[in-house]
């Protein structure tokens, strides 16, 4: 609602200049906020499940569908707290994994196809939307940290293996090279070689597994999102802890009269009710 001179925003009468100054200020702390999670996401990620997520012959049924959902959903849980808890916004999840294929592209495309001549089709990463989605429309419907994790958190492990399933599949396809039966990741890989990764480090697909016919990502997934529940909780009370303001003792209030014990309420009494005793003595000189 505009006026002659003023504008009204958040509830107040602002000056025209004042209310501009403060949709710019606005604008640059969302700016800032979004770098500085796609930053710290990105590290983070990077340092957890980095490789299983980076390559596309590292993508295996087994390690990259456990640790990735694991790994993804320690931001989203702690900034869910605080959009959730201040803001009452369901919206931190999906904010956090944008905020991670943001970064992840940049690094990527700058990083590894331009700066490193990797082709696109093996540094592509993986897709985090839809189960972040599904987490913040878990907690807007219940409210609930608690049920968000059982309900959310269980649900965003298990539809990350189906979501990344119809762009993955064509990787998946077997094909002859050199009299060896390998998969079109797989080639793309010994075409392009990593020379700071040596090929006997790759882990993929190791484990017993297997035991239980074959489905391996099935039960990675299953297990995966068990796990996811135990660190949404987690995370969600770092996301507590970061969120409370803490402040320090001011060494200079005992210049101004006060005490460690003086409420500001009380404080405030006591310097009017010195200010007024003092103007009586004066009155009474």
């Amino acid at each position: 609602m505009q006026g002659g001179t003023s504008v009204r925003l958040y509830g107040l009468e602002w000056p025209k200049e004042s209310a501009r100054i403060s949709r710019v200020f606005d604008l640059l702390v969302a700016a800032i906020l979004f770098l500085a999670v796609s930053g710290a996401f990105h590290l983070h990620y990077m340092l957890t499940a980095g490789d299983w997520d980076m390559w596309i012959d590292w993508k295996d049924r087994q390690w990259w569908v456990t640790l990735t959902p694991i790994m993804a959903i320690t931001f989203p849980a702690a900034l869910q707290y605080v959009f959730w808890t201040k803001f009452r916004l369901p919206i931190a999840a999906t904010f956090a994994v944008v905020c991670l294929l943001f970064g992840q592209w940049i690094n990527r495309y700058f990083g590894f196809h331009l700066w490193s001549y990797f082709p696109m089709s093996e540094v592509i990463p993986a897709l985090l939307i839809p189960g972040a989605l599904v987490l913040d429309v878990a907690l807007l419907l219940t409210g609930n940290f608690l049920f968000t994790a059982m309900s959310g958190a269980f649900a965003f492990a298990l539809l990350f293996y189906p979501t990344n399933w119809f762009w993955l599949a064509p990787y998946r396809l077997p094909v002859e090279v050199m009299g060896q039966l390998v998969s079109v990741g797989d080639y793309i890989s010994y075409a392009f070689t990593r020379t700071a990764l040596p090929e006997y480090i790759r882990l993929i697909e190791r484990g017993t597994l297997r035991t239980f016919g074959g489905h391996s990502a099935i039960i990675a997934s299953f297990f995966s999102a068990f796990v996811s529940i135990l660190m949404y909780l987690a995370w969600w009370h770092i996301g507590m802890l970061l969120a409370r303001v803490v402040t320090t003792p001011n060494a200079l209030k005992h210049f101004m009269g006060l005490t460690d014990k003086d409420e500001p309420a009380e404080a405030a009494q006591k310097a009017i009710d010195g200010t007024s005793l003092q103007g009586r003595s004066v009155a009474a000189e």
